[in-house]
């Protein structure tokens, strides 16, 4: 499989909740780091996800938000990984930020260079990516 996002990480289905039309589903990430994603019932049929099965969880860095100093606030976006900022490139216009979040994984975000240089984003500082359940694709082999 190779796909455009910078973004996917393997994980285990650890939970399936469904609504009516929707389902949550929960993976785990090594080192125990939870992804929730919010895909349709059709999807989770499709791809037969069951709990305990091997999935990944697909994020584009354009729908990643970066934010520091997140440690006490009250956010509605489900996914929220802080850690180390490992690699910033800088363009004329937008900033790459990558975040080791744990168990060799790095999360990618692509954000404005005004936005970087306000959050004062450097390598090796602390920064948390976070994005919304429903910006999760889940893939399956």
């Amino acid at each position: 499989m190779k796909i455009s996002a910078r973004n996917v990480f393997s994980g285990t289905v650890s939970g399936i909740s469904k609504g009516a039309v929707n389902a949550e589903v929960s993976l785990d990430l090594k080192a125990g780091t939870p992804v929730t994603a919010v895909v349709t019932n059709a999807s989770v049929d499709r791809l037969a996800l069951a709990v305990g099965m091997e999935a990944y969880a697909i994020i584009k860095a354009s729908s990643v938000i970066i934010g520091t100093d997140l440690h006490d606030a009250r956010i509605s976006a489900r996914n929220i990984m802080c850690g180390v900022v490992a690699n910033v490139i800088e363009g004329p216009v937008s900033t790459e930020v990558d975040v080791e979040i744990g168990g060799g994984n790095t999360i990618s975000a692509v954000i404005t260079n005004e936005s970087a240089q306000k959050l004062g984003i450097v390598k090796g500082g602390h920064a948390c990516a976070l994005f919304k359940a429903s910006s999760v694709i889940i893939g399956v082999k």
